[in-house]
């Protein structure tokens, strides 16, 4: 259930989510489903490559459209550039930094310790710098899809169910164990 108290065209910017597992009702401020007090992490000023969206989308090897693609922190604020490489994928901005801003390709929510998504369900996962450690880690590869890649900005990430492809340049690529998805358009 969504109860909306204001909005900005179709984007919910205050209202309230009810869980129908939990029966819980959490607010939605600022276009931020909040799920709790969000985490927080030291994230550096300047990223380096994580900053280049063209560097992200080529190490999360995603083409086709459908689907969403989780940003952990520092991450959402790439989600724009994202989108207009990755048509019709949708993001989802997990404890994004203040400045960033819900939009029409980019859902917000905010929560203390688990991406507030359902098991292997997103065709891949980007962490912020800060955020490559647990549980972050463990939560994204729990939400990614099996076969698809997890993305962090970290020299070295270690994660039961991920295979390491890549780690160079403070970037490490994982790749979820399990079937290849068929939205992964590989």
């Amino acid at each position: 259930m969504v109860v909306p108290l204001e909005m900005t065209g179709r984007m919910i910017v205050r209202g309230i989510v009810g869980c129908p597992v939990c029966r819980r009702e959490y607010p939605i401020q600022r276009g931020v489903v909040r799920f709790g007090a969000a985490g927080a992490a030291a994230e550096p000023a300047a990223m380096g490559a994580a900053s280049d969206p063209e560097v992200i989308w080529a190490l999360l090897g995603l083409s086709g459209p459908g689907g969403f693609v989780v940003l952990v922190g520092s991450a959402a604020r790439l989600a724009r550039a994202l989108a207009e490489r990755m048509g019709g994928v949708h993001f989802v901005g997990v404890n994004a930094p203040a400045d960033v801003e819900c939009s029409a390709v980019l859902t917000l929510l905010a929560h203390p310790s688990t991406i507030p998504l359902r098991s292997s369900a997103a065709r891949g996962v980007v962490l912020g710098a800060g955020w490559a450690r647990e549980p972050w880690v463990g939560e994204g590869a729990r939400v990614l899809l099996g076969g698809l890649r997890l993305v962090a900005v970290a020299d070295a990430v270690s994660v039961p169910g991920l295979d390491q492809l890549a780690a160079a340049r403070g970037m490490w690529v994982g790749q979820k164990s399990g079937q290849e998805s068929a939205l992964s358009g590989e």
